[in-house]
């Protein structure tokens, strides 16, 4: 092919991702991108309607069993966002008794802190609050910076898996409710995370950029995971999958009982997301993740195409707001405005150019058939009905 001649750009007809966002798609005849595909094998092997209130209520019942006689009966990540803030709420609803764990790493908004204060005064929960040791949490997130890989939020979400974990461990509680969800997260190009887990990665390149000894972060790796999981029984479940879950019914629902206020974007909660999701992806990778958000919404029937393609046509930062957060950014990493714009340029680099675990067979081969959303939990208690 002439060095002239450009690649052909292929659009999906039923979400807005296209070859320039996502180079290894395909099409089927109607012209459907694989990860919309994906999408509808989850939805597929996701269980719906009765079945999915039958294991819904099952399992509260053994959450509840297994969390007799104890403080808590499971674990609520309270992050302040919409999915975490749903989560509290469903497990207030379902007679749970949850202590709510927010993972401080030095980046909440005012918002963030109100409607978290909020969402625990109205539900009557238990808070306790992680709080990273921020020299080297610092450290780590320059040290993803200067390596120039993509995802920079891999640390937060290691960490956050890795205390909640111990969290749970420490008061014997047997279960973590999770805000992940198909309806609004289901559509998420491979390329543009990490293997969140992937404790190997984060400490090479910690090691080749980093300053600050990690003497208190909470790392996770395989032996920890399989300890907690197949010797501690600890299991995570993703309870919005089973019930319906209409992301702008749910903002109206939540800020008429809880007080919640809309922080405009997702995960915006984090002034350092926000800046990262607004700023860093689209400039230093060419990547809108609202593409991946809107398109998650088309697939579950919560927008059309046409809204999405309008939704995508306005600003992705408000140019106040940046200015505000970047001057917020660079004082707190301390950094000149011309040491950062230096980082903005360098060549990006691939996590796999760092020591690591190797990725899961997902990532390593995109369109394998994927695993089950509620993994092996939903298996096992489909197996036990039987």
């Amino acid at each position: 092919m002439s060095e002239n001649v450009k690649p052909v750009l292929h659009t999906c007809t039923r979400c807005v991702l296209d070859t320039k966002d996502v180079p290894y798609l395909t099409f089927n005849s109607e012209g459907v991108c694989s990860c919309c595909q994906r999408y509808d094998y989850w939805y597929a092997h996701t269980p719906r309607g009765v079945e999915a209130e039958k294991l819904l209520a099952r399992t509260v019942e053994q959450i509840k069993k297994e969390g007799a006689g104890k403080t808590y009966d499971c674990i609520v990540g309270l992050s302040g966002g919409v999915d975490s803030t749903y989560v509290a709420y469903q497990a207030k609803k379902h007679g749970l008794r949850p202590l709510a764990v927010h993972f401080d790493n030095g980046w909440n908004s005012e918002l963030s802190v109100k409607n978290i204060e909020n969402i625990i005064s109205r539900l009557g929960f238990d808070l306790y609050t992680y709080v990273i040791n921020w020299e080297e949490f610092r450290d780590l997130q320059l040290s993803y910076l200067k390596a120039s890989v993509i995802d920079i939020e891999a640390i937060t979400d290691h960490a956050i898996f890795g205390s909640l974990f111990r969290l749970a461990a420490k008061h014997k509680t047997k279960w973590i409710l999770s805000g992940n969800n198909l309806s609004t997260e289901g559509i998420l190009p491979y390329h543009w995370i990490w293997n969140k887990s992937d404790s190997t990665n984060i400490k090479d390149i910690h090691r080749q950029f980093g300053s600050v000894k990690l003497k208190t972060f909470p790392f996770t790796n395989f032996t920890s995971k399989w300890f907690h999981k197949k010797i501690l029984k600890i299991r995570t479940f993703e309870i919005l999958d089973l019930m319906p879950y209409i992301k702008k019914d749910v903002k109206a629902l939540i800020q008429k009982e809880l007080g919640w206020r809309d922080y405009g974007g997702k995960h915006y909660e984090s002034i350092w997301t926000r800046f990262y999701q607004g700023y860093i992806l689209p400039t230093k990778f060419g990547i809108d993740k609202r593409k991946a958000h809107v398109s998650s919404l088309i697939c579950s029937g919560q927008m059309t195409r046409e809204e999405a393609l309008l939704e995508l046509q306005k600003p992705m930062y408000d140019p106040e707001q940046y200015q505000i957060d970047k001057t917020f950014v660079l004082k707190k990493f301390g950094l000149s405005t011309a040491e950062f714009d230096a980082l903005m340029t360098a060549p990006v680099r691939s996590h796999k150019d760092f020591r690591h675990q190797g990725m899961a067979l997902y990532h390593r081969i995109p369109f394998l058939k994927p695993l089950k959303p509620l993994g092996d939990m939903v298996k096992g208690m489909r197996a036990k009905q039987k």
